[in-house]
């Protein structure tokens, strides 16, 4: 290492993703260590390992407070442009798995407006982005005014996350350069998010997730391109107003009032418990639309004619057996959606249509000939029981659709793949693929296994 060009060593150190492998380079080599000042990142974060010893009788008293080495390091480097500390996720889990965790110590309390005087001052000028991750045992019960002290002292900060907080917004200064602000799992004495709006009035990009304490929020930033927010069932109203927003993802309950005011929306993922009494604005640049409820029918009802839509996936969430509705049939799909290039449904969707299309049949007012791609989900391992509704739509399809169906994992393999590939050699001109899924994962459609391609 010592006879690589400085400049090619420095952008080495850059790189280390753990400040903690950057420590052991500077015990190594002098060189390093000279070099390491340099260094434009710092990122640490504590382990689950490290707070258990921290708070073992056996072990305590050798492990270094987190906060001390935080310090050192912060005032080791002077040309800092970002900054990322916290807790792992492994340890943060404990927060939440853990009701009866007591933990009175304030050394992961990294949102401690007195620990961060003592370090954010002398490099906040220079910081381009700060993430702090802190350790809800410890701070949930602690208000931390942090937030003013970084308007204070990071006049160029352009991205912003803080993360397991109790935030109060007293003192705020307006910082124009911040371009991203990320709140996630925060108790935030903002009520309205009125001290947001006003403070942070160019963000491009607002993630708010599991952020408490609010009552009739208002987004109200005329520059903000991205949004996605995840609202508890507090709230009684909600408001969007954002000329340019192109994405948006929502995700709330049942709140009594709604509005979104954002005419240069083109992507919209949304999700709400309860859909009665929701009306829908027209998004005139809407190309893309994904939708989670209960009941899908009563939601896409309220699109009246959603023209410009070209992308279109659905989820239903579990209700009550108890609950009746009407099923959703692809025959009103298509005709509120004509214009859909793609399309996917999942576990659930396909047998709604399903038990639609054994009542009523698919006539010919479905509008599937601009279809490329057509993905859904089957939540039976009985396939074949199944094909007397798929082999209908395909046959509506045109020459090039691209059809993918997910699998439920309990089902035959073998006999899946000799369904597809007879029914490939009947119905050759789809596109054939078929995966196996699995109930819960995050993302179900997983590389799996392809059985034909024709």
């Amino acid at each position: 290492m010592d006879d690589l060009p400085p400049s090619l060593v420095l952008e080495i150190l850059n790189r280390l993703a753990d400040s903690a492998d950057l420590a052991r380079c500077r015990v190594a080599s002098k060189s390093l260590n000279v070099l390491s000042r340099e260094v434009r990142s710092v990122n640490l974060f504590c382990s689950l390992d490290r707070y258990l010893k921290s708070r073992a009788v056996e072990t305590r008293l050798l492990v270094m407070p987190f906060k001390v080495i935080l310090k050192s390091l912060m005032n080791d480097f002077v040309a800092l442009d970002s900054v990322s500390i916290g807790v792992e996720k492994s340890l943060g889990r404990i927060s939440y798995e853990h009701d009866d965790v007591e933990d009175w110590s304030d050394d992961l309390f990294l949102t401690d407006v007195g620990f961060a005087r003592e370090w954010l001052p002398a490099i906040g000028r220079g910081l381009t982005s700060l993430s702090i991750v802190d350790f809800w045992v410890q701070s949930c019960w602690r208000q931390s005014k942090i937030l003013a002290l970084i308007t204070l002292c990071c006049g160029n900060l352009q991205e912003l996350e803080l993360k397991n907080a109790w935030l109060s917004v007293d003192g705020l200064n307006r910082l124009n350069s911040l371009k991203c602000l990320t709140l996630e799992f925060i108790r935030l004495d903002d009520e309205d998010l009125s001290e947001v709006n006003y403070n942070f009035p160019h963000l491009e990009i607002l993630n708010l997730i599991g952020v408490g304490g609010l009552n009739e929020p208002k987004i109200h930033l005329s520059h903000l391109k991205t949004c996605r927010w995840t609202v508890s069932n507090a709230p009684v109203s909600l408001s969007i107003c954002a000329p340019s927003l192109s994405k948006l993802e929502l995700k709330c309950v049942k709140p009594k009032s709604l509005i979104i005011q954002t005419p240069m929306l083109s992507d919209f993922h949304f999700c709400l418990q309860d859909a009665s009494g929701l009306q829908v604005n027209e998004f005139p640049c809407l190309r893309k639309l994904q939708l989670h409820f209960p009941c899908l029918y009563s939601l896409i009802t309220t699109f009246s004619s959603a023209r410009t839509i070209k992308e279109l996936t659905l989820n239903t969430m579990q209700r009550a057996e108890s609950v009746e509705s009407v099923k959703l049939c692809l025959d009103t799909l298509f005709e509120i959606f004509p214009n859909l290039s793609f399309l996917k449904l999942g576990p659930g969707v396909l047998s709604e249509a399903e038990t639609c299309y054994q009542a009523e049949g698919l006539d010919g007012r479905i509008g599937m000939r601009d279809l490329k791609k057509l993905h859904a989900s089957l939540e039976t391992y009985k396939i074949e029981l199944k094909l007397p509704f798929i082999i209908p739509i395909l046959e509506k399809c045109t020459d090039s659709l691209d059809m993918e169906l997910l699998i439920y994992r309990n089902a035959d393999s073998h006999l899946a793949g000799g369904i597809m590939s007879k029914r490939a050699v009947n119905h050759p001109r789809p596109k054939w693929r078929w995966e196996l899924w699995k109930e819960g994962l995050k993302e179900p459609w997983a590389k799996g296994h392809l059985s034909c391609q024709v």
